[in-house]
């Protein structure tokens, strides 16, 4: 991992424990990823993930897209990798803020999703100037989307 990348995930960490504490989050969550075997991001993600807390599985699959199918990931929004915690799916580059927004809120969705692989997102060369939007997936057939959190570039 390179210097830039550990300590981006290290800042992201300590900022995702401080929302979950200041939140209330009392409770230990547990999170499975599920990966292509090969891919490097993915397991940078999840080690971030780890850092902040969680407890995480990683499942090495060649069938993605059955994951995100089961799960129920729109095609539009698809990311890298899909993970569950909490009765939501996590799919893509997902960051530790929004993850503890979303646990913290409880929000009546199916989960969250960073579509692609955005340069600069936890996993990808974690960059504070990125920018992006995570996106919250609604419950039911037609599974609409809304933009859940923004990442903006930190002055």
């Amino acid at each position: 991992m390179e210097r830039r990348e550990f300590i981006g995930t290290g800042i992201a960490a300590m900022a995702a424990v401080v929302v979950a504490r200041n939140a209330g989050a009392g409770t230990h969550w547990s999170m499975t990823v599920y990966k292509d075997p090969n891919c490097g991001c993915c397991n940078l993600w999840s080690m971030a993930m780890e850092n902040a807390g969680f407890t995480v599985e990683r499942v090495d699959t060649n069938d993605l897209p059955g994951v995100k199918k089961r799960f129920g990931v729109p095609a539009s929004v698809e990311g890298c990798h899909t993970a569950v915690v909490g009765g939501y799916f996590l799919d893509g580059h997902v960051p530790l803020e929004a993850v503890a927004k979303l646990l913290y809120e409880r929000p009546d969705i199916a989960g969250l999703a960073v579509p692609g692989m955005p340069v600069g997102s936890l996993g990808m060369d974690y960059d504070p100037n990125a920018s992006f939007d995570v996106y919250a997936v609604a419950k039911g057939p037609e599974q609409k989307t809304s933009v859940y959190y923004e990442v903006r570039p930190r002055n």
